[in-house]
């Protein structure tokens, strides 16, 4: 039988991104995905129009009722919409102190459209404190996180030890929207490691939710911290360079 992975995230109908993508990547490491859905997106390859954050109940009842019946290896965040799902988020987080744990700070889509309501820095950050493995930011949401601009590797560095110091999980900042290389930095509270690519100038959807999948899955098989963030970054730059159109607007990433 399969050891289940569980996306808490919300739904990209063109499947670039969120629980469809999660439950992709969970399923091409080996693992049945299953979902908690915390937002509805109406959206397509080029934009996103509109997002409806769901009611806590409804958060919270998807939940219960997976946890009544199956007992998952590990959980996935993504994009949570409102303090309903914010909330939610940290009920289901605390449930399992022992299972690999990766939050991916969802604010903005790779379209621009604001996936998080403003104003709950504070409470999302109350919500991971000591509830997760890892947190997965892009620059954006480290300087969120952090509270400081994050331009350059060594803002990176900076961040990343910032959020360890405030909510004593390990970081890492990923750098896929630098100019020359891809760098992702990883600090877990005692050191700190780099993975490094060439810049794959391709406009594509969804890496951030590839990545923190995929850090889930490596972690899920036992890998260490360290391991399983440069096996995600490998894993995440040949999905891109795979990546292909499927409409009109941003490419989506293939696994194979």
């Amino acid at each position: 039988m399969k050891k289940v992975l569980l996306s808490v995230a919300g739904f990209d109908p063109s499947g670039g991104a969120g629980v469809l993508m999660d439950i992709r990547i969970f399923e091409s490491l080996g693992f049945r995905g299953m979902a908690v859905l915390t937002a509805l997106t109406v959206q397509n390859t080029i934009e996103v129009r509109s997002v409806l954050p769901l009611p806590a109940a409804v958060i919270r009842n998807q939940y219960e009722a997976l946890a009544s019946d199956v007992r998952p290896a590990g959980i996935k965040s993504g994009m949570l919409g409102s303090k309903e799902g914010v909330a939610a988020l940290r009920r289901i987080l605390s449930r399992h102190p022992g299972l690999p744990r990766v939050v991916d700070p969802v604010l903005r889509s790779s379209s621009g459209a604001s996936l998080l309501e403003s104003g709950l820095r504070s409470a999302f950050l109350t919500a991971v404190r000591g509830n997760a493995s890892i947190l997965t930011p892009n620059l954006a949401e480290a300087s969120w996180l952090a509270g400081i601009p994050v331009r350059n590797p060594a803002d990176m560095r900076e961040a990343a030890r910032a959020v360890f110091d405030v909510i004593g999980v390990p970081c890492l900042v990923t750098g896929g929207h630098l100019p020359k290389r891809a760098v992702d930095i990883l600090y877990d509270g005692r050191s700190e490691s780099s993975f490094e690519h060439e810049k794959l100038r391709r406009d594509v959807h969804g890496t951030g939710c590839c990545l923190s999948s995929a850090v889930l899955g490596y972690l899920a098989r036992g890998r260490s911290l360290e391991s399983a963030c440069g096996l995600a970054s490998e894993f995440v730059h040949g999905a891109i360079r795979r990546s292909a159109k499927a409409g009109r607007g941003q490419r989506l990433i293939n696994l194979s």
